[in-house]
């Protein structure tokens, strides 16, 4: 049977790549690790800034999302160009080139709150993640090139693990720095010269919490460019069609970037709007200061997830595997919309751990045989990743045409993750 150029025969192990293109380089898998662990944190920090921004300019759900918008609204324009860039630069110049754009969205947020000005967040939002999609664009394959063929699965699962720790980390701390700041008085009780003021100085703990995540990825993007000649056997292949977007004609892999585009999508839905969910009367009726620092329960159950999943995906068919955390994040969204108090609570943080393995499955499901067109796949994958900036959008405005009411618009995660369910029983066998 006639394949594409790239593509190894059924029989080959290796789950993206021809065996000739393994790259050598001993060491790095642990700095591609450092990759997954920044990009993962600055990502989870949106789900608290977005409560301090929407009480600070009194925005409704629609125009609170409208940070989750213009960040993953990056992945669908940056994707293609980022891996371009790419498989220019190579690997690691593609990786430094990135977490430069990172730290200039970082600096960004410094005129956002000095002149208190919402769209020129958004701006800082876009920029930053603009810098995240071309990382990631650079670590999803190379983690992929870094070991053994046969442990593809299993070993991308485990970087996404140091993604998750991020997912954790981050939010716990922007919670205390950035909710707990939050003044007695809120923004619809001001107005005039008041209301500036306040917002200059309630801002102050956003620009100051990036400016050290910046600093941070400073010393990070130092440390890659002392490695950028350390891959050796690196090698890209020219796209076929329009910048690759022929691979969405392969049935496996359309449907996956379908299923990223909703993964990602329900998964920031429901942690853009968790601390907010949390504190309604009929969950545990408190402040957001007090329980923001419960998001990291939800960003760590995802993480806790894939390092148990790291170990299962070596055992169990990964599609099959898939198939049964949609579902099983279903079943805890039903629950926790059906319920109150703590019960309500739990069931909700712990669609996390069903979030686990979802993205490194999902991925590497949809680009198995790809060959030396990885590169290609991952950029179509991070634009896929959009799913970010459409679902939750479409949350807030379900959610605002029924009163706010936000557990009636968990309809929209559960209609993604059963799309998601379908796909992995499609794919429960080997391309």
């Amino acid at each position: 049977m006639a394949m594409a150029p790239g593509v190894s025969s059924s029989t080959d192990p290796n789950p993206l790549e021809d065996h000739g293109t393994q790259i050598d380089a001993p060491g790095l898998n642990y700095f591609v690790f450092g990759l997954f662990f920044i990009f993962g944190g600055i990502t989870s920090l949106n789900d608290v800034i977005i409560p301090k921004l929407k009480e600070l300019f009194t925005l409704n759900w629609t125009e609170a999302m409208l940070v989750q918008f213009c960040f993953f609204a990056a992945y669908a324009i940056i994707g293609i160009p980022g891996a371009k860039l790419v498989k220019k630069l190579g690997y690691m110049r593609g990786a430094v080139a990135g977490l430069l754009t990172m730290i200039a969205g970082c600096l960004l947020f410094i005129p956002a709150s000095q002149y208190v000005t919402y769209p020129l967040f958004l701006a800082a939002f876009f920029i930053l993640a603009s810098g995240v999609v071309i990382v990631q664009v650079v670590a999803n394959p190379l983690i992929s090139l870094l070991g053994p063929p046969a442990t593809t699965h299993s070993r991308l699962t485990f970087a996404q693990a140091f993604n998750s720790l991020g997912t954790t980390v981050f939010p716990i701390v922007g919670a205390a720095v950035i909710l707990g700041s939050l003044a007695d008085v809120t923004a619809d009780q001001l107005s005039g010269a008041a209301l500036e003021a306040y917002r200059q100085a309630e801002s102050e703990a956003i620009w100051q919490g990036y400016l050290g995540v910046a600093a941070l990825i400073a010393l990070v993007a130092a440390a890659v460019w002392m490695f950028r000649n350390r891959l050796k056997g690196e090698k890209h292949e020219a796209s076929e069609g329009l910048a690759g977007l022929d691979l969405l004609k392969r049935s496996r892999f359309g449907l996956g970037a379908l299923c990223i585009f909703l993964y990602v999508g329900g998964e920031v839905a429901i942690g853009s709007v968790i601390i907010n969910y949390l504190s309604q009367d009929w969950v545990l009726g408190q402040p957001e200061s007090v329980i923001g620092w419960m998001i990291g329960l939800y960003w760590g159950g995802a993480m806790v997830g894939r390092f148990i999943g790291s170990y299962f995906l070596r055992i169990f068919s990964p599609g099959k595997i898939l198939a049964f955390n949609a579902v099983g994040a279903i079943l805890l969204i039903l629950i926790s919309t059906n319920t109150n108090g703590e019960l309500s609570a739990y069931s909700l943080l712990a669609v996390g751990l069903m979030n686990s393995i979802m993205f490194p499955t999902i991925f590497s499901l949809a680009c198995e045989k790809l060959g030396p067109r990885a590169a290609d796949g991952s950029g179509i994958i991070n634009v896929a990743i959009c799913g970010g900036a459409v679902v939750p959008l479409l949350y807030g405005i379900v959610a605002d045409a029924n009163g706010g009411n936000l557990a009636l618009a968990m309809i929209i995660p559960i209609i993604c993750y059963a799309i998601i369910a379908g796909f992995g029983i499609f794919a429960r066998r080997p391309a």
